[in-house]
């Protein structure tokens, strides 16, 4: 049988539903849907398709049926392995990109860091690699940095058309038949954006009661680090000696490869509690993220790195353009203390890290890292509310730009609402006069910047219309989050209705407005706007409040290619 197949013979059986399985399995409904459709599948040893074997086991314990989980495991691996990767394509396309390019094998096994006569043999469909997919991200990304400028030979290969924007994805899903593994990783960090809840981390790991140490006039010594186990004593002794002295910034840049030191469950943590402290401390960190890597590693970093975006104490950057692969660096910089290391690609155990107090050699690090900060790009604009006016003046900006505008929203569209509606809703939630004059300024300012936009630029709205059953668990609210309110002001049903009627109105009456009807939900705290492909905004309604503002472009083009399912 087929995944598919297999998997709603479970939900038949355990008389389930897309939504209970979607709520046990911590997977968003909308993947659940295209799993059950056939038109997505877990990857294999993945966390989507482990949380997947979860969820249906525990809603077969809450209903008291004696399915064992290996069983489960074991049925869903087996129709998986069935309809395995396209290895024979796989290899033919490599040949014929390989063709087309005249590319070098020994150049591209350098950049990729596979063994050329390995990628021979899976050129030729002698060898299966063990991680298809990581294989592909890697060729692509290496295409992308030496091959760009060949876009006539690209289009006449796979047979469509590539700029600069899409190149990426189109040029992975040829290579690997169409795997569409990027969406599912932007659906993890979409959705991993949308449940994080910074009061629940916070009381999850005892930040609140975190207490970072003191101690009187404690002073770091220079010292120098080698080998992998020295080197990690390294970082721990700069975290240290940055959260014991004065310092309200740090600078943060590595492109060390973090495998041989993430196998340390235990230095993990330190590390972790290190950054913790300085954030607790107020300590603002700038750090340059290495994302020269596949794109599924480089968004379990961007994953793994969302707790601490969410506290508004970080500046993310990354480089456009690394030129080599061969040598290893990271800068750490504070006030008054430096770690610098340095080790050859492939011979991370071989590296060294010198700490220093010195004040001339710190300078001299201070100085390094304004220079790579002027060589960085940002991968990101983080705005809380401290930051309020600064995303005012990027609203200004954003509002100017006359392109098509993508939405997909967690409530209906504040600018479609009509004033006697609005105050209705605000009143029966109870909200002071001031905050109602606020709230309504706001959205008439609002109507009044979109019916602009439209006048020359489409904007398309993604919306889940809610069923009454569904309303009741959801309670979509005011969307509210331009303004930094924090408190959630929630509509009855026939309010929603209303609201509801008044969108489909506006729709009507303005051609260059779109609504489209998603069929299930998305997402219920945060909105995702993609502007023609050159920058993606994501709003956080609550917990925290808060706005990203991507500028990465494969980050972009991934997110702008995201498309959960559309009703027709």
């Amino acid at each position: 049988m087929k995944f598919n197949e297999v998997l709603n013979n479970y939900i038949s059986i355990l008389n389930s539903s897309s939504k209970e399985v979607a709520i046990k399995s911590n997977i968003s409904e909308s993947v659940i849907s295209r799993y059950r459709r056939g038109k997505r599948k877990p990857k294999v040893n993945g966390k989507q398709l482990n949380d997947l074997i979860n969820g249906l086991y525990e809603i077969s314990v809450s209903k008291n049926m004696s399915i064992k989980k290996e069983e489960i495991e074991k049925n869903i691996n087996d129709s998986l392995n069935e309809e395995d990767f396209n290895y024979e394509t796989f290899s033919k396309n490599l040949n014929l990109l390989i063709k087309a390019l005249n590319i070098n094998i020994n150049d591209m096994s350098k950049y990729i860091m596979f063994d050329s006569s390995y990628i021979s043999r899976i050129r030729y469909n002698k060898s299966k690699p063990s991680n298809p997919s990581e294989l592909a991200n890697k060729i692509t990304n290496y295409v992308m940095s030496k091959y760009s400028n060949n876009l006539d030979i690209l289009n006449s290969l796979i047979k469509d058309e590539l700029n600069v924007d899409n190149m990426y994805n189109k040029l992975f899903y040829w290579l690997t038949s169409n795997q569409d593994y990027g969406e599912e990783n932007i659906s993890n960090f979409l959705n991993k954006l949308d449940s994080f809840d910074l009061n629940n981390y916070i009381k999850s790991i005892k930040f609140d009661e975190l207490k970072v140490p003191s101690i009187p006039f404690y002073r770091a010594k220079s010292k120098t680090y080698y080998g992998i186990e020295e080197m990690k004593k390294g970082e721990l002794d700069f975290f240290k000696g940055t959260v014991l002295t004065k310092n309200n910034k740090v600078f943060m840049c590595s492109d060390m490869p973090m495998e041989d030191m993430a196998k340390d469950i235990e230095f993990g943590k330190k590390w972790m509690f290190g950054i913790a402290c300085m954030l607790k401390k107020g300590i603002h960190l700038n750090i340059i993220h290495n994302l020269d890597r596949p794109f599924n590693e480089m968004m379990l970093g961007l994953e793994s790195w969302i707790p601490i975006y969410m506290t508004g104490q970080v500046t993310p950057y990354y480089f456009k353009d690394i030129k080599t692969n061969i040598y290893q660096n990271l800068t750490y910089v504070s006030n008054n203390l430096a770690l610098a290391g340095e080790s050859i690609n492939g011979y991370h155990n071989k590296g060294k890290y010198y700490l220093t107090n010195n004040k001339k050699e710190v300078a001299y690090y201070q100085e390094k890292s304004q220079s790579l900060l002027k060589k960085a790009s940002p991968l990101m604009n983080i705005y809380k509310k401290d930051t309020a006016d600064l995303y005012n003046d990027f609203l200004k900006d954003y509002y100017k730009i006359n392109e098509p505008r993508t939405r997909y929203l967690s409530s209906l569209p504040l600018f479609t609402i009509s004033n006697n509606l609005l105050t209705s809703i605000l009143k029966r939630n109870n909200i002071n006069k001031n905050d109602i004059t606020k709230i309504i300024n706001y959205k008439n300012n609002l109507t009044l910047t979109y019916n602009s936009i439209l006048n020359s630029s489409p904007i398309g709205d993604n919306i889940h219309i809610f069923s009454k059953e569904e309303f009741k668990n959801t309670k979509p609210n005011l969307l509210l989050s331009d303004i930094f309110y924090e408190k959630r002001i929630n509509y009855t049903y026939e309010e929603y209705l209303q609201h509801l009627d008044e969108t489909i109105e506006f729709s009507k009456k303005n051609k260059n407005y779109k609504l489209n009807k998603l069929e299930t939900s998305t997402f219920k705290n945060i909105t995702v706007t993609i502007l023609s492909k050159q920058l993606v905004i994501i709003s956080k309604e609550e917990n925290p409040t808060i706005h990203f503002i991507i500028k990465h472009p494969k980050l972009i083009n991934a997110i702008s290619n995201f498309n959960p399912l559309v009703k027709e």
